[in-house]
């Protein structure tokens, strides 16, 4: 059983078509890893073992009647805690959701459903998605299957930690700020945040709607690839997705040219990071990369806009959390407000109250000219700094993280330097532009991430730059 655990989704496709094994196996072989690893780990919040034995079954029909089959069918996954899976429960990381059970599909699920997929699970995450290191779930502490005194990465910490410990073959996550790429990096998978409208965001649960984006984690470019293709594309049910025109590119790696954006090597990167990532851009220049520095000049702005742009965006999605329509509701008191009051105020963690205070804040009367519109100008001159960039360069490379994942407990106290890990990554979502996190080496047992950006809807092409990489870095 442990073979079907190293198989990627091409693998098990194959072995499928083959009659090597059927799907029913490699899930059985999948939930009898999460038995055996998840106490330790707590990539889980919810085993859904009925329903994927029963989607097994049904690819199994599917498989034997001897027609062409989707490159999914059949292939086990999971899906954050954030996205709505149909009769199974949807609680967001927190205790306001803690018994809501999703009355329908989101489209990413109905696309999966389509190719026969088997979901064998929900994964753990930060409330809400507010966090980088999966530490503030309501429920439980993610750790890095490398090492389990360290955290898996935030806020799709157990999408990517599933992935990592081999119990699931990929996973769905979404990132707000950072929230696919920083796990995938600190646990050694490959993470895709596609460019802002490429992926419906209809039923998953919103922290931040101008940022939010669903995206694969998964075991190589070649995987990750597969899911972005089928999940992908315009949804009449959500009006900012759209239909990508999105270009199958080739490429000669000798023509491609990288920019390095300066800003992103100053001080406060740890040296053994950064030597790694510089291994990995040496080893394109081998391959007659041209290696060209940029500047991001405004890049030292982005996790102040951030950090006003989020919070105002989720102090206006969660005020429907009100303890009426749907999850948890405290009665008692003399009047309505009181029962908003003590809904809210047991239901939210300490993180989404800090930020739908600060977003509240920020769009209260007298303050959203000075706070909200000044951090919106900023993320145009961050969308300025990537467009100018891109009439240079083809693709650009950074790190992911200025350090590898850090110890449980070890910033969960200190609020800012927890938003500070996502200083790599909030600028590409202001942008609203695609990025992939590649595994390319390790600092002892810890991975890193190399973090690849492109221009708007060129997910095809840092997929393709990805692959090159992860054949030289093997």
């Amino acid at each position: 059983m442990e073979d079907l655990l190293n198989l990627t989704i091409a693998q098990l496709h194959q072995g499928f078509k083959d009659k090597k094994f059927i799907s029913t196996e490699a899930t059985r072989a999948y939930l009898d890893q999460i038995k055996k690893t998840d106490e330790k780990i707590g990539a889980y919040l919810t085993v859904t073992e009925e329903l994927a034995l029963k989607q097994a079954k049904k690819a199994d029909e599917i498989i034997s009647s001897g027609k062409d089959f989707p490159m999914l069918c059949g292939v086990p996954c999971s899906i954050k805690d954030l996205i709505l899976v149909e009769g199974e429960k949807c609680t967001a990381g927190s205790k306001i959701l803690e018994n809501y059970v999703a009355p329908y599909d989101a489209t990413v699920i109905t696309k999966l459903k389509a190719q026969g997929a088997v979901i064998l699970g929900k994964t753990n995450l930060d409330e809400f998605a507010m966090g980088a290191s999966t530490e503030n779930s309501a429920f439980k502490v993610t750790k890095n299957p490398h090492d389990l005194t360290k955290v898996a990465g935030g806020s799709s910490g157990g999408s990517a930690a599933a992935v990592a410990a081999k119990q699931a073959v990929y996973s769905l996550g979404s990132d707000t700020g950072g929230s696919i790429r920083l796990p995938a990096s600190f646990c050694g998978v490959v993470g895709l945040n596609p460019t802002y409208g490429a992926v419906s965001r209809y039923g998953a649960i919103a922290f931040a709607s101008s940022l939010d984006q669903i995206g694969p984690l998964a075991k190589n470019i070649e995987d990750a690839k597969i899911i972005f293709e089928a999940i992908k594309g315009r949804d009449p049910l959500d009006a900012t997705s759209v239909e990508a025109p999105i270009s199958n590119f080739k490429f000669q790696i000798s023509n491609l040219r990288i920019g390095i954006p300066k800003e992103y090597f100053k001080k406060g990167i740890d040296p053994e990071v950064e030597k790694i990532i510089k291994n990995a851009i040496a080893k394109a220049k081998e391959q007659g990369a041209k290696i060209v520095e940029i500047s991001l000049p405004n890049t030292e702005y982005a996790v102040a806009c951030y950090y006003i742009i989020a919070p105002c965006e989720a102090s206006a999605n969660l005020a429907r959390f009100d303890g009426i329509k749907y999850g948890k509701s405290v009665q008692g008191g003399n009047n309505l407000l009181d029962v908003y009051l003590k809904s809210r105020g047991q239901g939210f963690g300490a993180e989404p109250k800090r930020r739908i205070m600060i977003g509240t804040y920020a769009l209260s009367s007298g303050y959203y000219d000075a706070y909200y519109k000044k951090a919106q100008e900023v993320r145009k001159l961050l969308q300025q700094d990537f467009r100018e960039a891109f009439k240079k360069v083809d693709v650009i490379f950074s790190p992911v993280s200025p350090f590898t994942a850090f110890g449980v407990g070890e910033k969960a106290d200190d609020p800012l330097a927890m938003y500070l890990v996502d200083v790599y990554t909030v600028a590409v979502k202001l942008a609203g532009i695609p990025a992939l996190s590649l595994p390319v080496g390790k600092v002892g047992k810890l991975p890193v991430g190399l973090q690849i950006i492109g221009n708007y809807f060129e997910e095809n092409k840092i997929l393709g730059v990805g692959e090159a990489m992860e054949k030289m870095i093997q």
